[in-house]
């Protein structure tokens, strides 16, 4: 099975991708975005730098080239394996980041994505849903690109993917407050359930 996680900043992902990954067991893929390649961990970099001005269009094909390779190395060949993969961020980051809160447009990063990913869709995509205020108020240092981007932007961020939640049936939503592992134990069950 092929799972992603998906929120705004600070909703618990990377967290509950590495939580669902132990779960799963040994052999499960724990991936990011990103990353997960020596080109994407580059690639990366480049994205998260606060010094470095990026126009939008700009992050949206830096993402997607770091997930072309991604997806040739990492993720078609376990998925070819029948080997379980989770991954921190995937596609419905760049719709609801570029596409929402840097104005490019949800259907035109769709297409840009539908042009990257192909086939290689994700089975189930967890959206961990916490209020941009709450989730802001969590431990720790506004440090990228992203999280620096404050409030509006992340309710922006936030809006498109509930709007991309109503539209697409694998997304699922869970309820990203609360304990740790109250949360863990939401996205497990759902998982399983599938």
């Amino acid at each position: 099975m092929f799972v992603t996680l998906e929120g705004i900043d600070r909703s618990g992902k990377t967290t509950h991708a590495a939580l669902l990954a132990e779960a799963l067991g040994p052999e499960t893929k724990l991936l990011r975005e990103p990353g997960g390649t020596s080109a994407g961990e580059r690639v990366r970099e480049l994205l998260k730098n606060p010094e470095l001005e990026l126009t939008p269009k700009a992050e949206l094909f830096l993402f997607s080239a770091a997930r072309a390779e991604l997806i040739s190395e990492v993720i078609a060949p376990a998925r070819d394996r029948d080997i379980d993969i989770v991954c921190d961020r995937f596609m419905d980051s760049t719709v609801a980041y570029q596409g929402a809160g840097r104005g490019l447009g949800v259907e035109y990063v769709e297409r840009v994505n539908d042009l990257v990913v192909g086939s290689c869709v994700p089975d189930l995509t967890v959206l961990l849903r916490i209020d941009p205020d709450l989730a802001a108020a969590r431990d720790g240092t506004a440090d990228d690109r992203f999280e620096l981007e404050g409030i509006e932007f992340q309710r922006k961020v936030a809006a498109a993917y509930d709007e991309l939640a109503q539209r697409h049936q694998r997304i699922e939503v869970v309820d990203g407050s609360g304990e740790v592992s109250e949360v863990a134990q939401r996205v497990l069950q759902l998982v399983e359930s599938r």
